[in-house]
């Protein structure tokens, strides 16, 4: 698409750097499935004026990810139309899960945090309700009355109720 619509300069970002160092020829390529990838991005550049390839871990890499989870999501009829996307960037970043409503009064991730401290499933649970308690588990832990989600940025998210909202 940069070829077509006449760029001449241009930065890559990508987020493997074994990648990067063969596309660029520092490295050897080993995996002869990737070989023809390789080449044929090897021919590519040698259409722009300057081409500067560039690594960013996974870990800062969020715009991208967001952007290719946007892309997959989306299907346009047209596929060389691309519509004009419009990216705030906030001060701080906020994470959320919207919750509807807490039909038996108790907050969503109670079953969760009972699980936790006691491990004790819903008296009604069914196998696969907890198979599934037990895997979310996984991806939260307790301290003292506060549950904590863990994000893959080894960050934490505070679980709050609706009313807390």
């Amino acid at each position: 698409m940069a070829i077509d619509i006449n760029v001449h300069e241009l930065l890559v970002i990508g987020d493997s750097d074994l990648l990067i160092h063969q596309v660029q020829g520092e490295w050897a390529v080993k995996n002869p499935k990737i070989t023809p990838y390789v080449h044929y991005i090897q021919k590519l550049c040698k259409r722009f004026r300057r081409i500067e390839f560039r690594h960013t871990p996974k870990i800062q890499n969020e715009l991208a990810d967001a952007l290719a989870t946007i892309a997959s999501m989306i299907k346009h009829p047209d596929t060389s139309y691309i519509d004009h996307l419009d990216i705030k960037v906030k001060e701080q970043p906020v994470h959320y899960s919207h919750v509807e409503a807490e039909p038996d009064d108790l907050p969503w991730y109670f079953d969760i945090k009972k699980y936790l401290e006691t491990g004790a499933y819903p008296e009604n649970a069914t196998f696969n309700q907890k198979k599934s308690i037990c895997r979310m588990a996984l991806n939260f832990f307790a301290s003292g009355e506060i549950l904590y989600k863990k994000t893959p940025d080894l960050g934490l998210l505070r679980c709050v109720e609706a009313s807390e909202v």
